[in-house]
């Protein structure tokens, strides 16, 4: 399936790698159509898109409202035609150590990172069969395939959108409609920012030892894997180093985040000695 010429419904589109995936479509000739909560953003994002010479259309809801996004995506589609692309980025992070994340705090970050795709695909599904088929990608992430210290509600709602869109993508083959599953690594969005404030330290160090990728380079990846066959869109070396391991040898993957767990634990229970151990590394080096 071509994606240019094409119509594209991105949900989460006004900022961070939605956005960015949409410039990069605007600039392929598509017509763009936002879904997002904040106004302001999306009338920013709008302005941007525009600029680019494409048609973009923004509309603002709560995605996790299926009454309200079902007749958003309605009333877009009398507007602006139905889609032939359906991108998700709804999404949302607030790592914490497990037993600081309340039921219902679990269940805010489910539904906006799984329970938005799911609303979405459902409104949207109905015109794509009338269409004659289509395309969506649902953003995962890193986090979806490997569970990481800190993101336990964070990488159940992930890991829930991938299994979802494998079984998905079984069940839409015979309406032509092609489902493929977006998982980027740590990535350099304003989302990213937020989730530093509340990062376990454990966590903070397990991301520093990865590379941190622009959103544009997300984007860019993401739409020239969105032109192959290709299930799983991957971007960067690392996080695809990381799904080889999982798959292959799950126990290396462990071995290494359990080291850079048990050693921030240990140097948190006796600085002064992990103080030392660090002197006596330089000194050696």
């Amino acid at each position: 399936m071509s994606i240019y010429n094409k119509t594209v419904y991105i949900t989460g589109g006004s900022s961070g790698i939605g956005l960015s995936i949409a410039l990069a479509l605007a600039k392929k000739n598509n017509k763009v159509c936002l879904f997002a909560r904040d106004a302001a953003k999306l009338n920013h994002a709008q302005s941007m898109i525009s600029e680019t010479g494409a048609q973009c259309y923004s509309y603002s809801v709560d995605t996790t409202n299926y009454s309200s996004l079902k007749d958003t995506i309605n009333y877009a589609v009398r507007e602006t035609g139905a889609p032939d692309i359906l991108i998700n980025c709804v999404g949302r992070a607030r790592p914490h150590r497990f037993e600081n994340i309340s039921g219902e705090m679990m269940m805010d970050t489910m539904q906006a990172n799984f329970g938005s795709a799911w609303n979405a695909i459902q409104a949207v599904l109905p015109h794509m069969k009338s269409n004659g088929g289509g395309r969506i990608v649902n953003t995962s992430s890193v986090g979806g395939f490997v569970g990481v210290f800190g993101y336990s509600d964070y990488s159940a709602s992930k890991f829930a959108l991938v299994g979802f869109s494998e079984a998905l993508r079984q069940e839409m083959k015979r309406f032509n409609i092609k489902v493929q599953v977006l998982c980027p690594p740590d990535t350099d969005t304003p989302g990213f920012v937020l989730e530093n404030r509340t990062k376990p330290e454990e966590t903070k160090v397990i991301s520093q030892s990865a590379s941190l990728m622009t959103a544009e380079d997300v984007a860019a990846y993401t739409v020239r894997a969105m032109q192959g066959n290709d299930f799983m869109i991957i971007p960067g070396f690392e996080a695809k180093l990381s799904y080889w391991l999982k798959r292959y040898c799950p126990f290396i993957l462990d071995w290494v985040l359990d080291s850079i767990v048990s050693k921030v634990q240990r140097e948190r229970r006796n600085p002064v000695e992990a103080k030392r151990y660090r002197i006596r590394n330089l000194a050696q080096a």
